[in-house]
């Protein structure tokens, strides 16, 4: 897909704009600046109901997207990275950088999330102004939306330029950070909590008119939770029991309209409501399962895959089950997955379609759930191959023709592949998770364990559901290793790295200079931005 780019002259002025013309298939988007946006001075947003209904849509691209906001909070980490296969994903190196830590401050993804997430938090307040008239529920919209903005941009910049809609474009947004930024964050998700309706969990199919698509009380608490468990960092400090108790009683809440786990962990991420659905996007999930797949899996459904993303061998070691295959009966715990040797047989379950190459058999059966490693299977039980007639087997390693750890000049077998979601249930179903019960339950476990309690028994709740061993005590390691298990590529490894200290560390293909390099846990202030406001400040080591 052609991309693009904002044009951000207008400094955040463009953003009421973009929250009704976003469009929900492209990964970066354009708007055209033009001398008629707030040439007479902002007047309030005229129709509110639409206007916030642009900035629901505007997710869809801004979360189903592979690049920009997913790849900052995965591929800089452990669990995920794109290595270069010939020239497939070579892209001028602007993945390698990421999960290699040595980006700069020109890189186009930390460019488009700036400018995408500060158009979410301005649209917030020009809702928000006096000169809008809002229902209490456009009001919780409005807060909800400012504060998960305002969150996004705290988080990966550790500042926010904040811009008074009714002010002069000649007047420079001021910049708030620390615990004023907190601060203002907490107060628009309280009065999201007091506005926004509350929402028992939903069932039956969940599209782009289910409730569950907007946000609600729990998903506000939700939000707020995630805030406080993280406050510590955005401060400088250490963690408040306070703040932590608070995180326990929200998840409680939660819990009591009806929220929880539910069973069957692959299951979660169909195109179905249930128990642990807090809130989905209605986008295509079709980046999660084409960027990893071979070119050779799955033809009748997409043409076969896009053979880029893999995960590293260290992430794929953290689920208990042998090291060198991953098929049932191979003593896999349930989020590892398995690789099928052959197709399931069609039977009409909703949601799946009979094979037009393989009649009796679902279409797309043969790929596999969670991670993918070794010999892969068409639906009738042949083993694939790769394009250049070698067994298409799945390697561990990320290594050159000459055999060397690397980046670049990788086969088309390297690197484990991630499949949450699967190509057989729909290969571009509108249905994409983002906050769910079962990172609400870890965050209490968390909190509880941050404010001196004993949370093993939470953890076990959950892994004995996921049909994994129980843990005789939870340390600080465990609990990183087990939201590592249950949200992977669900947007949070890289904010969870940064909490428990290991965003730094070294791992497979970082960059040796970057190890350590505390400075690498903000991205960097775009340059282009740095010119344009002068109550900007550059982060540290940029």
């Amino acid at each position: 897909m052609k991309q693009k780019r904002f044009n951000f002259k207008a400094k955040y002025l463009f953003a009421g704009v973009l929250a009704l013309g976003l469009a929900v298939s492209c990964t970066d988007l354009e708007v055209e600046e033009t001398d008629s946006i707030n040439t007479a001075g902002f007047q309030g947003v005229v129709d509110p109901a639409t206007f916030i209904d642009g900035v629901y849509n505007s997710f869809n691209g801004l979360i189903g997207n592979q690049a920009d906001f997913f790849a900052l909070s995965e591929v800089t980490t452990d669990a995920a990275l794109i290595p270069t296969r010939g020239s497939d994903w070579g892209d001028n190196g602007i993945w390698r950088q990421l999960h290699q830590h040595n980006w700069q401050n020109d890189h186009a993804y930390i460019t488009n999330v700036w400018n995408q997430f500060n158009g979410t938090q301005f649209a917030g307040s020009q809702l928000l102004s006096p000169l809008t008239t809002l229902t209490t529920e456009q009001r919780g919209d409005a807060q909800f939306i400012r504060a998960f903005g305002m969150f996004v941009i705290l988080d990966n910049y550790g500042q926010i330029p904040v811009r008074d809609p009714e002010l002069s474009l000649l007047e420079d947004p001021i910049v708030i950070s620390g615990a004023e930024a907190v601060d203002q964050i907490i107060a628009d998700l309280n009065g999201a909590i007091a506005d926004l309706p509350a929402l028992a969990p939903g069932s039956g199919e969940g599209n782009a008119d289910s409730a569950h698509a907007r946000a609600s009380k729990a998903a506000a608490r939700y939000l707020l939770a995630k805030v406080l468990l993280n406050k510590h960092i955005y401060l400088g400090t250490s963690p408040d029991p306070a703040d932590m108790n608070q995180v326990v009683s929200l998840v409680d809440a939660i819990e009591a309209e009806g929220y929880g786990l539910v069973d069957g962990y692959f299951d979660i991420f169909r195109n179905d409501l249930d128990a642990e659905t807090i809130w989905f996007i209605p986008t295509a999930v079709g980046n999660r399962i084409w960027n990893g797949l071979h070119y050779n899996m799955a033809p009748e459904i997409a043409g076969g895959g896009w053979n880029g993303f893999s995960t590293l061998a260290e992430y794929y070691d953290l689920f208990e089950g042998d090291p060198n295959i991953n098929q049932l009966g191979s003593g896999q715990e349930e989020r590892r997955g398995y690789v099928p040797t052959e197709g399931t047989p069609f039977t009409g379950e909703p949601g799946t379609t009979e094979s037009g190459d393989f009649p009796g058999f679902e279409s797309g059966s043969n790929v596999g759930f969670g991670f993918l490693i070794g010999q892969q299977y068409e639906i009738n039980g042949n083993a694939l191959n790769e394009r250049g007639g070698a067994p298409l087997a799945f390697e561990r390693d990320f290594v050159d023709g000459d055999g060397n750890s690397n980046l670049i000049n990788n086969s088309e077998v390297t690197g484990i592949r991630v499949m949450k979601y699967n190509p057989r249930y729909g290969g571009f179903t509108n249905h994409e998770i983002f906050f769910r019960f079962s990172d609400a339950h870890l965050m209490r476990a968390e909190a509880m364990m941050r404010s001196g309690g004993d949370a093993t028994s939470e953890v076990n709740e959950l892994r004995v559901l996921r049909q994994a061993a129980p843990l005789g005590a939870v340390t600080e390691q465990d609990m990183l290793d087990e939201r590592g298990r249950e949200l992977y590529a669900e947007f949070w490894r890289r904010n969870d790295m940064i909490r428990f200290g290991q965003y730094t560390r070294d791992w497979e293909l970082k960059d040796p200079s970057a190890v350590g390099d505390a400075n690498l846990n903000l991205f960097p202030i775009p340059a282009s931005q740095i010119i344009l406001n002068p109550n900007l400040t550059q982060n540290p080591g940029y």
